[in-house]
C-alpha cells in the first residue's frame, strides 16, 4: 500500500470515528464545543439588534386609532412596541424594551405590579397621572418617571386630549432569566394620594434637567438622572439627558452598552457604524452594543436628547467596556 493511500485511509477512518463520536454525543444531549468555539467566543461583541429610527409622526396616527378601537380593559396597557427590525418583541435593543404608551381622557390603565423596572419619558399631553404604590404623580411633558420593581401602579388621564409617553423596561433580560412575575390588583386603581412631583424621589422634572443642561458650559453637555444619593435610577437601567448646540457634533463613542434615544427638541442625525440616521423632535432611535456612534445637531436649533441605557447592569456584571479605554482596568479579581 502506498504512503498516499495509507494516509487517505487513515484520514477516512478518523472522519468516520469522529462522526460516530458526534452522533454518540448527540444521543446523550451533548455537543462538542470545538465546533462552535468561535460562535460562542467571538472576537468582538455580536449584538443581534440593528440601529433604527422610529418616526413619531408616522406612528402617532396608528396609536391614536388604537385609542378608538381598543379599550383600556381590552389592552391593559395600550402600547405600540418599538420592535427592532432584526428581532421580534420585546427587543428594541438586545437588553432594552421600548414602547409608546397611550392613555385617553377619563381612562385608567389598571393597577398591576411586576418584576421588571420601568422608566417613562413623557412625550405629549397634559392632565395625565401615574400612581405608584400609593402616590399619585402628575405627568408633565419631558419628565422622567420611574416605576421601581414590584410597585403597584396604574395610569390615568383627566381632561381632554391624549397622553403619550415612552416606556423603557428591562424585559429582554427575562428571556434569559425566567423570573418575571406580574400581579393584578383587585381593583382598577390602587389606593393613592396626590404628591408633589417636585419632591417625589421617582420624578425627574424636565424643567430642572433643562436648566442644569443649559447652565453647563460648552457646546455639548450630558447629565445622568440619578437618585438623591447619587445612585443610578436602577440596578439594570440608567438614563441621561444631553444638550447639543446647533451645528455641533458629539465625540464618537463605542461601548458595550446599548441605548434608546428620544429626541426631546430639535433635529439632526446620528452616524452609527458609519451610516447616517436622521431624526427630529419626538422620534426615537436605538444604538446597539459596540456600534460606534456620534450625534449631530442641525444648524437651526439646539438639540436635547433623552437616553435610556443598560450601563448599570453591565457595570454590575463587569461587562461594561469603552473602546480606547485601558482594558486592564476591567480585569476583575
Amino acid at each position: 500500500m502506498s504512503t498516499v493511500t495509507s494516509t487517505e485511509a487513515l484520514a477516512s477512518s478518523r472522519e468516520e470515528a469522529t462522526a460516530s463520536l458526534l452522533q454518540e454525543a448527540k444521543g446523550q444531549h451533548t455537543k462538542p464545543l470545538w465546533t462552535q468555539m468561535t460562535r460562542l467566543n467571538p472576537p468582538l461583541p455580536n449584538p443581534q439588534c440593528v440601529p433604527h429610527v422610529w418616526e413619531f409622526e408616522k406612528i402617532r396616527p396608528a396609536l391614536l386609532k388604537a385609542g378608538e378601537l381598543v379599550t383600556e380593559k381590552q389592552a391593559e396597557r395600550r402600547v405600540l412596541m418599538l420592535v427592532n427590525p432584526a428581532r421580534d418583541a420585546p427587543y428594541t435593543t438586545d437588553t432594552i424594551y421600548g414602547g409608546l404608551q397611550l392613555v385617553m381622557p377619563n381612562e385608567t390603565a389598571p393597577a398591576h405590579r411586576h418584576t421588571a423596572f420601568a422608566c417613562r419619558f413623557i412625550i405629549e399631553g397634559n392632565g395625565g397621572f401615574t400612581a405608584v404604590h400609593g402616590r399619585r404623580i402628575r405627568m408633565q411633558r419631558g419628565d422622567v418617571i420611574l416605576t421601581p420593581t414590584w410597585n403597584w401602579h396604574d395610569h390615568g388621564k383627566d381632561g381632554s386630549g391624549p397622553m403619550i409617553w415612552l416606556d423603557g423596561l428591562d424585559l429582554p433580560n427575562f428571556i434569559h432569566f425566567p423570573v418575571h412575575f406580574v400581579e393584578h390588583f383587585s381593583q382598577s386603581r390602587y389606593p393613592a394620594e396626590d404628591v408633589d412631583s417636585e419632591t417625589s424621589p421617582i420624578v425627574f422634572p424636565w424643567a430642572k434637567m433643562k436648566a442644569e443642561l443649559d447652565s453647563t458650559s460648552g457646546s455639548m453637555a450630558t447629565i445622568p438622572y440619578l437618585k438623591k444619593n447619587n445612585a443610578e435610577i436602577s440596578k439594570v437601567l440608567g438614563a441621561s439627558a444631553t444638550r447639543i448646540a446647533a451645528g455641533s457634533t458629539t465625540d464618537p463613542v463605542q461601548e458595550t452598552a446599548s441605548s434608546i434615544f428620544h429626541v426631546i427638541e430639535g433635529s439632526g442625525h446620528s452616524v452609527i457604524d458609519g451610516k447616517t440616521f436622521s431624526w427630529k423632535k419626538h422620534d426615537t432611535f436605538c444604538v446597539p452594543s459596540w456600534h460606534e456612534y456620534s450625534h449631530h445637531a442641525d444648524a437651526s436649533e439646539t438639540v436635547y436628547l433623552y437616553r435610556c441605557h443598560d450601563i448599570p447592569m453591565l457595570k454590575s456584571l463587569g461587562f461594561y467596556r469603552v473602546n480606547g479605554v485601558d482594558i486592564e482596568s476591567i480585569v476583575s479579581e
